[in-house]
């Protein structure tokens, strides 16, 4: 297969990378400056991509991150001008996407970010990944697939090589703890490269 990961030298992009070229995938990174570890590296700004360069990818993984606050919107943005490229192609959307617009109640009322206990540092951010999750739910014509890592989203964790499957709303392992390596993050996304289960979904996932 195919695979194009936006955002490859980042900390996820790259363990994306990883993971998918571990299983013999054919993956494309495109950064903005620098280099990146996939078999081939293309640089280019994601505003600056048209259809033709990654229509040959069977399946596109958005694993942006901006963390500056007044880089906040371009979450939204970057992956709104994704969706506009890819609109009625065949090409899957994977987007790295964030905890706190989980859920906390069965009545979808609540999301993680709503709590008290929510760091207020990650608010911002929270809001800004849970608004983009927001405008792509109205997006009909484009093969997305949002993932939503555990609370506790650890960037230097262990590969364990074993995650637990979740949706909507926030779930607990079998300690009851809420918390995923990047490592085992990316085992779950690139499975979910493979198998297709989640189309025009949001699901989550969560250590073992």
């Amino acid at each position: 297969m195919k695979i194009a990961v936006i955002g490859a030298s980042g900390k996820q992009g790259s363990l994306l990378v990883k993971e998918a070229m571990s299983r013999g995938h054919e993956v494309t990174g495109f950064v903005r400056k620098g280099e990146s570890i996939a078999n081939k590296t293309i640089v280019k700004d994601v505003f600056d991509l048209k259809y033709d360069d990654i229509k040959d990818y069977e399946v596109i993984i958005d694993a942006l991150g901006f963390w500056a606050e007044e880089d906040l919107p371009l979450h939204g943005k970057s992956l709104m001008y994704l969706c506009n490229i890819l609109k009625n192609k065949e090409n899957r959307l994977l987007v790295v996407g964030g905890a706190g617009s989980l859920y906390v109640n069965p009545e979808h009322t609540v999301k993680l970010m709503d709590g008290v206990d929510f760091p207020e540092m990650f608010k911002p951010l929270a809001s800004a990944q849970g608004q983009a999750l927001e405008d792509l739910r109205k997006v009909d014509n484009v093969k997305w697939t949002f993932l939503s890592p555990a609370a506790d989203f650890r960037a230097d964790g262990e590969r364990t090589g074993e995650y637990k499957l979740g949706g909507e709303e926030l779930t607990l392992n079998s300690n009851g703890e809420s918390v995923i390596s990047y490592a085992d993050y990316a085992i779950a996304m690139i499975d979910e490269a493979e198998n297709a289960n989640y189309i025009g979904k949001r699901f989550s996932v969560v250590s073992k």
